[in-house]
């Protein structure tokens, strides 16, 4: 278990957030921890959609159970945090 940062870019967001994760997070984990700096922030909930995280340079969807330690990603990187069809 380790603190891991990363850039979270959140669909219908403005702002750019830096946000600590763990390394042993799931991806799952991550959209959430993204999410409370967003939802009712600047962004409104969609509780008809899930969220999913996406390496925002080659647009990879990570599997929702996959940790950040498995995902090959360097600390600041950047993901996109969308919201999907269930």
């Amino acid at each position: 278990m380790a603190l891991f940062p990363i850039h979270s870019n959140f669909e219908r967001d403005f702002v750019v957030q830096l946000v600590p994760v763990d390394t042993e997070d799931t991806m799952d984990q991550v959209a959430e921890k993204c999410a409370h700096h967003s939802i009712n922030r600047r962004v409104k909930p969609q509780a008809d959609k899930v969220l999913r995280v996406r390496h925002h340079e080659n647009g990879t969807i990570f599997p929702r159970g996959m940790k950040v330690s498995e995902a090959g990603l360097r600390p600041t990187e950047t993901l996109d945090i969308i919201f999907m069809d269930n």
